[in-house]
């Protein structure tokens, strides 16, 4: 049950006038959300590229696909990352402040985002690898 002091906090609230604090801050949580779903669902597109790229078979007339075990990985480590990211920083955020851990998060992102375009390796496994190393971190960020 809510007290006359919560209630009274919540029609102030109601009643406030739309400022540009508002709209600020809708803006930037609607651009974090758009992000966030971006960088985690972008790669189903990316992958059918990445079949083509590295697994496609010499004189073959149809394009290369991912191996199933691989198109996986790549789909789902961001999310497993996204699962450990929000525990912790949601832990360290209580302990240190959201707003000093969302620039860390921010930055973790930016990061994770440029090193899974420059994924690197000699063969089509190691970049794969890397890969999933970078959007698993990308996930711990979002």
């Amino acid at each position: 049950m809510a007290t006359k002091g919560q209630v009274d906090l919540l029609l102030k609230l109601d009643q406030a006038k739309t400022q540009f604090y508002h709209i600020k801050a809708v803006i930037i949580s609607g651009m974090g959300f758009f992000t966030d779903a971006y960088d985690l669902f972008c790669i189903s597109l990316v992958t059918k590229l990445l079949g083509r790229i590295y697994y496609q078979v010499e004189g073959s007339p149809e394009p290369g696909i991912l191996p199933p075990n691989v198109a996986a990985a790549v789909n789902g480590v961001a999310l497993c990352g996204t699962l450990a990211g929000q525990l912790f920083f949601g832990w360290l955020g209580d302990k240190i402040g959201r707003k000093r851990v969302y620039g860390i998060t921010l930055m973790l992102m930016v990061i994770s985002s440029i090193g899974s375009g420059l994924s690197f390796g000699s063969s089509p496994k190691t970049v794969m690898a890397t890969l999933c190393f970078f959007r698993f971190w990308l996930g711990f960020g979002i």
